[in-house]
């Protein structure tokens, strides 16, 4: 019997490139996003394409409910969805702030809770949760992704011991910089966020640090990622977390051996503050 995948955010980037990856590998692959114009490739690929807004319980509980209705159980759960809300904790909106840790944090968190019953029932199952090399080290004017990022973090953490007795793993991917559609939005939030106010000139180096992160040969692609999270959901006994790509591993290096005045200079450094 073929295994059976949900993976959010799937209509770019890691989202629809794992979803290909799942598929290659014999996976019976359902594909969710708000915008499932963006998906007809994936749904011509053999993929099952599902409208899904992780900021919507009715939106999530559907889908879950189709899928099972149509597929009798999920196996593995990529929680991918989400995006980098930029700018100085000042001037950033609370509510967007809210809806940060809404698609980040929330919907990753109703959505487990939504496939669990299945996963724990069985005694098996994979949630893997897209983290960030973000949710380990930090950047002036992201407070608020960072938050959520290491939000993302310290629940995967908790949740993999938290299951381990029903046979349900918990698996963190944590991505460097990738070529995708992420970064611009995440330059433009900043921007955005920063116009007129103080911190706007620093808000124009840290867009141009970003963007010369965004290109081939500094950041990954999303197929490498997405080769990782099959890796990690094919294994008998994944690892709790799996840097990838995009200099993950140097900085993440970085951040556990140095002190945090070292590695604060070297931020500083980096991002010209």
């Amino acid at each position: 019997m073929q295994q059976v995948a949900l993976v959010t955010g799937a209509s770019s980037g890691i989202g629809a490139a794992t979803v290909r990856a799942l598929l290659g590998a014999g996976f019976t692959v359902y594909a969710a996003a708000r915008r499932v114009e963006r998906m007809q490739d994936l749904k011509d690929e053999g993929a099952r394409v599902v409208s899904m807004d992780v900021t919507s319980d009715e939106s999530m509980t559907d889908g879950v409910r189709r899928i099972l209705a149509d597929a009798g159980q999920i196996d593995v759960l990529v929680n991918n969805a989400g995006y980098g809300s930029y700018g100085a904790l000042e001037t950033v909106p609370l509510e967007e702030a809210r809806r940060q840790f809404e698609v980040n944090v929330f919907g990753l968190a109703r959505l487990t809770q939504l496939v669990l019953p299945g996963m724990r029932q069985r005694r098996a199952g994979t949630i893997v949760n897209i983290s960030s090399i973000g949710g380990k080290f930090y950047e002036p004017l992201g407070s608020w992704y960072h938050a959520a990022k290491f939000a993302v973090e310290g629940l995967s953490d908790s949740l993999r011991i938290e299951l381990k007795p029903f046979g349900v793993r918990v698996v963190l991917i944590e991505p460097g910089p990738v070529l995708s559609e992420w970064s611009t939005i995440a330059r433009e939030s900043l921007l955005e966020n920063s116009r007129g106010s103080a911190y706007e000139d620093n808000a124009r180096k840290v867009a141009n640090v970003m963007a010369n992160f965004d290109r081939p040969g500094r950041a990954g692609t999303p197929e490498v990622v997405a080769r990782t999270i099959l890796k990690a959901v094919q294994a008998g006994n994944p690892a709790a977390r799996y840097p990838t790509g995009g200099g993950a591993w140097p900085i993440l290096t970085a951040r556990k051996f140095l002190p945090d005045r070292a590695f604060d200079a070297i931020v500083r450094m980096m991002y010209r503050h």
